[in-house]
């Protein structure tokens, strides 16, 4: 394996497109009074693009972005992106942050400086925090054929933490990283000093030998109502996900909205997305996506990996973050027949992009939940 230290460097003639396209919007339709009800609302759209022509810095963010030391790391044949930052103190445990759709490594960035120092009154050490890039997303590599799953990816990042020096280690996360880290519980438990997760995952069902309580029956009804409600991008993006791509891929704006539309639904924000996220970390992690191109290959996971059934318990000690205003958050019942519980929180405020809407609570959920590991 080859380790290459790595910067983000965005060409002017990107930057210079972008904007080329972004004043050549044609912009649809608005029913009146339609609010968000019809889906990203055109008004808002256009404020937020007026401010992406006009003031948004993407060299500033670059240079912010850049603050963190990033590598590139060949793995069979594969270059993985990755932030790795190492922790203050005596012997730091290391720590791997996953993130999902539609976020990016940006999201974990808030909880990197919460995490790799000691805490104030110096009785928690730091973590050495090393957070990649999904294969097909950001700066990681895209799957250059069917059949790269979260569970191939999963094997990557092993890997990627064998050649950093780190036998065993920490690993949190979110959506997809937080179904990644589970596969790396069943390929590698041994490997993995614990696990902390903010999502459980989409699973079909749990097998009819399951005897489901009051509260599981619920939570499952509520999915198939969030389904019908909210689940319209799961089904493009794991059938047809190059259809909806290539027009994501060729309008910044249409882009732009299919995140908006997703940040605003899935944030404890009532209904104003900027209660939760600026405009410029909207924007950036729209531009991680826009600059690589990488919308087609990101939805793609979802095609690659298809619900199943929950299965055996992980034996990986385990803790679970509940956020109040996630995608319909699952009751202990139903985490506890996946993970080996042995920390639950329920946090007071918060929703699907809890490290972007809540780095402080997350940070110090994680650092209760490791200290007891160390």
């Amino acid at each position: 394996m080859t380790i290459e230290p790595f910067r983000i460097q965005v060409s002017d003639a990107v930057l210079q497109d972008l904007q080329t396209r972004l004043e050549r919007t044609r912009w649809i339709d608005q029913v009146q009074d339609a609010g968000w009800n019809y889906g990203t609302n055109r008004a808002y759209m256009q404020q937020l693009v007026e401010y992406w022509r006009h003031t948004f810095d993407w060299r500033k963010q670059e240079r912010k972005l850049n603050e963190f030391p990033q590598y590139r790391a060949m793995i069979d044949g594969y270059a993985i992106h990755f932030v790795h930052m190492r922790g203050s103190g005596t012997n730091p445990m290391p720590l791997l942050l996953t993130h999902g759709w539609p976020s990016s490594f940006f999201e974990p960035l808030k909880l990197a400086p919460l995490l790799s120092a000691n805490s104030a009154e110096g009785a928690h050490a730091g973590f050495d925090l090393i957070i990649p890039s999904l294969p097909g997303f950001g700066f990681s590599d895209r799957p250059r054929a069917p059949g790269m799953s979260l569970r191939d990816a999963a094997e990557l990042f092993a890997e990627l933490m064998r050649e950093l020096g780190y036998a065993r280690f920490a690993a949190a996360g979110n959506d997809f990283g937080a179904i990644l880290i589970q596969h790396l519980a069943e390929l590698q438990p041994e490997r993995l000093v614990g696990i902390h997760l903010t999502y459980i995952g989409y699973y079909s069902g749990v097998g009819e030998s399951s005897n489901l309580s009051d509260a599981e029956r619920q939570y499952l009804k509520n999915l198939q109502a969030w389904s019908a409600r909210e689940g319209a991008y799961y089904m493009v993006q794991s059938t047809k996900p190059d259809t909806l791509g290539m027009a994501l891929n060729d309008s910044p704006v249409g882009l732009a909205a299919w995140f908006v539309d997703k940040f605003r639904a899935w944030t404890d924000c009532e209904g104003d997305v900027e209660k939760r996220l600026s405009k410029d970390e909207l924007l950036t992690n729209i531009m991680i996506y826009w600059i690589g191109a990488t919308i087609s290959s990101s939805m793609r996971t979802y095609l690659e990996n298809p619900p199943g059934l929950l299965r055996e318990r992980l034996p990986v000690p385990a803790a679970f973050a509940s956020f109040p205003r996630d995608l319909n958050p699952p009751p202990r019942d139903w985490v506890e027949r996946r993970l080996n519980l042995q920390q639950w929180t329920e946090m007071p405020r918060g929703g699907h992009f809890a490290a972007l809407e809540e780095p402080e609570l997350l940070a110090t959920d994680m650092r209760q939940f490791f200290d007891t590991l160390r």
